[in-house]
């Protein structure tokens, strides 16, 4: 494996942790960690898909890596 393919790797696992967690019922998918871990592991993906230039994961985890960064800004209120 390369070392983009762990960092994709690394980046997906947080982002199944994070969801495995919440259908557990551990953490609310409106929690601070859930958010968190979102927000993470979608970047460590992000920056892989990047990497392998491939545009439609771009989009994907660039996006989910957003959507996650506006629902901890909500947190803060």
């Amino acid at each position: 494996m390369t070392l983009t393919d762990w960092i994709g790797f690394t980046g997906v696992t947080i982002l199944l942790v994070a969801y495995f967690l919440n259908l557990r019922n551990i953490i609310t998918k409106d929690s601070f960690i859930y958010l968190i871990l979102n927000l993470i592991g979608a970047s460590i993906a992000c920056l892989a898909s990047i990497l392998l230039k491939y545009l439609p994961f771009i989009i994907l985890e660039g996006c989910w890596t957003i959507v996650s960064a506006i629902g901890l800004m909500g947190k803060r209120e």
